[in-house]
């Protein structure tokens, strides 16, 4: 996508060709900073900062990780050293594993002096991948918006509510829930987006509302807790959300607050549908109540980073102090509350026989 005209991507090789660069998404949206990632303990900081975050770019950069940990030893060994260091830095993002293993099997039968090269080529290629099939996401997408555009006056705008940031910035380019947006209105259909703040992180208002604004698209920031409100009053015509992880059977985890969303929708009969890459899905779970929640410190929901009048970048307490906090991360949206699963094939029914049909390779296999 683009920033002040010019074409980005989230993640890149450096020009030196060993490190790796990033959009510093911690300084967003009031600095456009960009980080170098020289070691594998860069790549992991990254990832536990969230300097780096969505679950296609956290597998991405993991990738990398894994590549820049082999100019130290690139011994089977190391590498498996390497990728556990790297898995536990965000337990909820299947990519995160995904990517790891994508990683170890492309090494394993590589010559030692080659494993380095093989690296780097295997994760830009994972890079690459990542953004054609975002792309092929939003190609689902927009066929859901168009026909929602076609049963409205002409020139009304589809209004979507949208959760977190499931866009380019969780990614490498395009995004999951925001691919189908940008294509439809790049296409000329008029949009509308409705950005959850997104608490405790304000990834909503912090991150989405950036890049819908440096693409023209028009949007309103909205606390978290007016999507009810919205759908009751037939403002909102779709919801699409991202997801780090979904099941076998279509259950999905989600930044917190998604169930919520869900509910809302499902008592207003707004659709609710969930938009992620195949490297999303965990064929090894059937249940998502048995998905790790990772729990995240209680600082993010006790303090508030924001930017003062005079310019300045600051964290300040918000909470009565020494009140404790709670901060899980994710909560898990049950199939029955999902409209459909956009993917890069097709939009699938939430349950064991729809994502089965659409990855018949996968699904024998799990």
């Amino acid at each position: 996508m683009k920033i002040n005209g010019k074409p980005m991507r989230t993640i890149w090789l450096a020009a030196d060709g060993r490190s790796v660069e990033i959009i510093d998404q911690t300084r967003l949206p009031h600095e456009l900073a960009i980080a170098t990632l020289a070691t594998v303990e860069d790549a992991a900081r990254a990832i536990q900062t969230m300097q780096v975050r969505g679950a296609p770019l956290i597998g991405v950069t993991a990738a990398y990780g894994l590549a820049l940990s082999l100019h130290n030893d690139a011994s089977d060994a190391a590498i498996e050293r390497a990728a556990a260091f790297l898995l536990k830095q965000r337990p909820t993002a299947v990519n995160l594993g995904w990517a790891l293993a994508t990683m170890r099997v492309a090494l394993r039968d590589i010559p030692h002096e080659r494993r380095i090269t093989v690296a780097y080529q295997t994760a830009a290629q994972m890079a690459d991948d990542d953004v054609e099939t975002c792309r092929n996401i939003g190609a689902h997408g927009l066929a859901l918006i168009e026909d929602v555009a076609r049963r409205k006056p002409a020139g009304q705008a589809v209004n979507i509510l949208t959760h977190c940031n499931a866009g380019w910035l969780a990614c490498v380019d395009w995004g999951t829930a925001t691919s189908p947006i940008y294509q439809a209105h790049d296409k000329g259909i008029p949009v509308h987006v409705w950005v959850d703040e997104t608490r405790p992180r304000n990834q909503g208002a912090a991150l989405t509302a950036f890049e819908l604004g440096a693409h023209g698209v028009p949007h309103t920031i909205v606390v978290d807790n007016a999507g009810g409100h919205l759908m009751q009053n037939g403002k909102v015509d779709l919801v699409i959300v991202g997801t780090d992880r979904v099941t076998s059977n279509g259950d999905v985890a989600n930044k917190i607050g998604t169930y919520l969303k869900a509910l809302a929708a499902r008592d207003t009969d707004v659709p609710f549908y969930v938009a992620l890459p195949h490297s999303t899905i965990d064929w090894s779970l059937d249940d998502g109540m048995k998905i790790e929640i990772e729990e995240r410190a209680t600082d993010e929901v006790l303090r508030m980073q924001g930017r003062l009048d005079d310019g300045r970048i600051v964290s300040v307490e918000i909470a009565a102090p020494g009140s404790p906090a709670g901060n899980p991360a994710f909560d898990v949206t049950p199939a029955r509350l999902v409209s459909g699963l956009i993917t890069e094939r097709g939009v699938a029914p939430a349950t064991d026989e729809g994502l089965a049909a659409l990855y018949p390779e996968r699904a024998k296999r799990a």
